[in-house]
């Protein structure tokens, strides 16, 4: 077998393209944005012509790979955790139509919040499907699961999910890799009508998934993943899910581990797995990498008469991620602590890049609301939102991708003057452009600033869907032309920049300032392939 060093985002790319996939489906999102990109990189990929282009968002992506499995061939989505809230309608309904060629929907989770906007727990959304979830605990089996994935995915005719978090997507082990399959051939449902989610026809769709939910426990694809392991000390019994496992055994590197374990990396499980533990213990302590999913279950599964620890009374913290010190303090191990953190080397808040454009656009628009009165913009995801922070502490909002621009009408509906939202290209292509609609409908008195940098910046400078597009959009969505303006965000622009923003800030009606100059890492690294090219 081939052996590859591979980050847990890469072994799950590169066990899709071994299962046979036809295309992949995604949007740019830190911890997630590796495996696209890998396969992107991939001359397998690119020989066996793997559609690999990036969507314009998460819900585009699941339901064009939906597409993809109707025609009978294996696709995979791939996302962060909040990139699944975007794509939850066209998932929780794909369990419903079920599926024809494979179809595998991967989540990485972001406990910590390292770049994301919460800690969410996407297995959770595996149960509101009830759809099985794999939960990996490294990158081997994140190369495995997939295999299992799509088989299971097509014995049931349902999407599965894959649950990984920041840690395993982000670090490197060796992984055994497994013959290539080819790609399945193309092949229409025998029955598509099941894809037609009238009432009638969901309801009984909806009866054959729950049917399934007991297969799904006992089949082999998911018990595999699922393992207990005995031990003398009975007074507790350890439930590990996916990397908790990892975190637990390093306490225990010198010494075996006293305590009876099961250890999860697949849902739905039987109860009996759980009584196996239960029934020989007298307390549980169950650790898992985000919300308490395991430990609610359990709750509900046992007698009350045994003390169960976890995220819930406290013994685990309920926020930030896992690591083997808080383990080893639920367990009364002795933690050694290091010594303090130099104030050199402490941790610094982020900033804008030298040379970025963002700057410039906000220091004239800090300088354009002067004499307004207003201290702050809407603002969105994306590089720009660090104006939040010195030296410009000017914005006001960042809830998710595209609220910008509803939330600057909403404001404006109340009587908020002047109304500004600042918003990338690449997150108006995702989400804004709705809100903009809305915005034209209601004749709202809105000034939309688009952040136009011809790239998504902050997850690596993957190719926007709205570069030198914007300009047709916004029109295209009813902005008066005349009222969709560009600038560039330069020094020596500033003066003028001011002025067409104050004149827009003005106008009672939606207006469109587009502030475009390329990302400097991107023209960076353009430059670098240059000079290499020339080089060589």
């Amino acid at each position: 077998m081939d052996k590859s060093l591979l980050l847990g985002d890469e072994a799950v790319a590169q066990g899709s393209i071994d299962a046979g996939i036809s295309g992949i489906y995604s949007y740019p999102g830190t911890p997630a944005t590796e495996i696209m990109e890998y396969i992107q990189s991939s001359s397998v990929a690119n020989e066996r012509k793997i559609s690999c282009i990036w969507s314009s968002n998460e819900k585009t992506a699941m339901e064009t790979a939906l597409g993809m499995s109707y025609a009978g061939k294996r696709a995979m989505v791939a996302m962060k955790h909040v990139g699944l809230n975007v794509a939850s309608d066209a998932f929780i309904n794909s369990a419903i139509t079920g599926v024809n060629g494979g179809l595998v929907i991967v989540a990485a989770d972001d406990p910590s919040m390292h770049s994301s906007q919460n800690e969410q727990d996407s297995r959770f959304y595996g149960k509101f499907a009830m759809t099985p979830v794999y939960e990996p605990r490294n990158q081997q089996e994140a190369y495995d699961v997939v295999f299992d994935a799509f088989d299971l995915s097509e014995k049931y005719s349902v999407p599965v999910l894959i649950r990984i978090t920041t840690r395993l997507a982000h670090s490197r082990s060796a992984v055994c890799r497994n013959q290539q399959l080819p790609e399945k051939k193309f092949n229409l449902p025998d029955d598509s009508k099941r894809f037609v989610l009238m009432p009638l026809i969901a309801r009984r769709r909806f009866r054959i998934l729950l049917e399934n939910q007991e297969k799904f426990q006992f089949d082999n694809r998911i018990t595999r993943y699922n393992f207990f392991k005995d031990a003398p000390e009975r007074k507790l019994g350890i439930i590990a899910c996916g990397i908790a496992v990892n975190y637990l055994l390093e306490n225990f590197n010198e010494v075996e581990l006293q305590y009876p374990l099961l250890s999860i990396g697949a849902y739905p499980f039987s109860k009996d797995i759980i009584k196996d533990l239960v029934y020989r213990c007298e307390e549980i302590l169950v650790l898992e990498e985000g919300y308490p999913l395991v430990e609610e279950l359990l709750r509900g599964i046992i007698d009350g008469g045994r003390k169960i620890y976890g995220k819930m009374d406290g013994s685990i913290p309920r926020d930030g991620e896992l690591n083997p010190d808080i383990i080893a303090s639920a367990l009364g191990i002795n933690v050694r602590k290091g010594p303090p953190v130099p104030e050199i080397v402490k941790m610094r808040p982020p900033s804008f890049c030298n040379g970025c454009g963002h700057a410039d656009m906000f220091r004239a628009i800090i300088d354009a609301m002067k004499p307004f009165g207003v201290r702050g913009v809407f603002s969105d995801i994306g590089c720009y939102t660090l104006a939040a922070l010195p030296p410009y502490n000017f914005i006001n909002t960042c809830v998710e991708m595209g609220a910008s621009i509803t939330m600057a009408v909403g404001a404006a509906d109340a009587g908020f003057f002047p109304s500004v939202a600042v918003i990338g290209d690449s997150t108006f292509t995702h989400s804004g452009m709705t809100g903009l609609l809305d915005a034209v409908v209601r004749n709202s008195p809105v000034t939309v600033i688009i952040a136009d940098n011809h790239a998504t910046g902050m997850t690596g400078g993957q190719k926007s869907s709205g570069t030198g597009r914007l300009e047709d959009i916004c029109r295209g969505l009813g902005v008066a032309p005349e009222h969709v303006r560009t600038i560039i965000p330069l020094c020596k622009y500033h003066d003028e920049n001011v002025k067409i923003m104050r004149e827009e800030f003005e106008y009672k009606s939606p207006s469109v300032i587009i502030a475009t100059r390329e990302c400097i890492q991107v023209v960076a690294r353009k430059r670098k392939e240059e000079k290499k090219a020339k080089t060589e």
